[in-house]
Formats: structure tokens, sequence, C-alpha cells
């Protein structure tokens, strides 16, 4: 009883962190504006591992790698601190590897996540306050997922129909491709 609540502990806080960091390499990715109240928020939340990390990490064509490898290893250290709740060490350099790839499986999975979340954010801001501070923000995390299927999929009846199709993509990349990938990881774990 008490490990499990150490473990929901360990996976909010960690996930939490792994997630906000996450999210600054994406809204770099994306040139979100850094004078908005959501960027100045993560940063805030950040600097102090990303600052001291990217002396250490050097940037691949203006992406921050920094960030990215940081989320990663948040994940391991999360993966670790689980396992090591749950009673066992991993041992082997097999278990260790197993770790780190799950973790990387993990990341991708939370890439996922926070896309589906910046979509149904877009959907209900354009519906409740499409002047929120939030907006210009969403719209530019979305753009990139959005604008190749608006371009297939023109709007239909001033319906645009392109959150939907990119949120039922990204549900079948969470069941298919990425699920096979974590059970066939998984297997000896």
């Amino acid at each position: 009883m008490l490990s499990e609540a150490l473990i929901f502990i360990i996976h909010a806080i960690f996930g939490f962190f792994a997630s906000v960091l996450l999210l600054r390499f994406w809204m770099q990715c994306c040139r979100v504006a850094n004078r908005n109240p959501l960027s100045v928020f993560v940063q805030s939340l950040t600097n102090f591992a990303v600052l001291p990390a990217r002396r250490l990490i050097p940037g691949l064509g203006g992406l921050d790698l920094a960030t990215l490898v940081l989320a990663w290893l948040t994940l391991v250290v999360e993966m670790l601190l689980i396992v090591m709740v749950k009673g066992s060490l991993p041992g082997s350099g097999a278990a260790v590897g197993v770790i780190l790839i799950m973790a990387l499986l993990m990341l991708l999975r939370l890439a996922i996540y926070l896309a589906i979340g910046a979509i149904f954010l877009q959907v209900i801001l354009s519906w409740v306050n499409p002047s929120s501070p939030v907006t210009p923000v969403v719209s530019a995390l979305t753009r990139p997922m959005l604008q190749p299927i608006q371009r297939i999929v023109p709007p239909i009846g001033m319906v645009d129909l392109s959150p939907l199709i990119a949120l039922l993509l990204l549900q079948l990349l969470l069941m298919v491709p990425l699920a096979y990938l974590e059970r066939a990881v998984g297997v000896g774990f």
C-alpha cells in the first residue's frame, strides 16, 4: 500500500517535470514567442536544469538537445526509482538497457499525449475564448500537425475536421506502433 503511494508520487513529480521539459523543447521547435505567460512559466520552472545542461549538451540544427535529453533522463530516473521501490535493482546491463529504451518510449508516449492535449485545448479555446492569451501559443504548437491535414481535407460547411483527424492519427500511433514496441522491449522486464 505504501509502495503504491510512493510510486504514484514519483510518477506524478517526474512525469510532470518531463512533460514541462518536453513542452519547452516543443515550444522552441515551433518558435513560440517567449513573452507569453505559458512560455515564462515553462522557462522559469526548467531553467535551473536546462541552462547548466546546455554547457554540456550542444544544440543540433537549432534544436535544444539539452532539454530533450533532460526530459529523457528524468524518465530514466523515474523508472529506476520505481524499480527500486518495487524491490528489485537492475543489476545486469540488459536490465539497464531495457530501462533506457523504455524511458525513450515513455518520452514518445508523453509527446503524443501532449499533442493530443494541445489539440483539445485549441478546439476548446476556439469555441469558448478565441482571444485568450494562450491561443497563439497553442495554435503555434498545433499548426505543424494540423496544416498538412488541412491541405488534404478542407473545411466542410465551415467546420474544420483537421483536429478530429489528427486526434485519430495520434490515437492510432499510441495503439499500434508504440504499444507494440513497448511490449517487445518490456518482455524481459
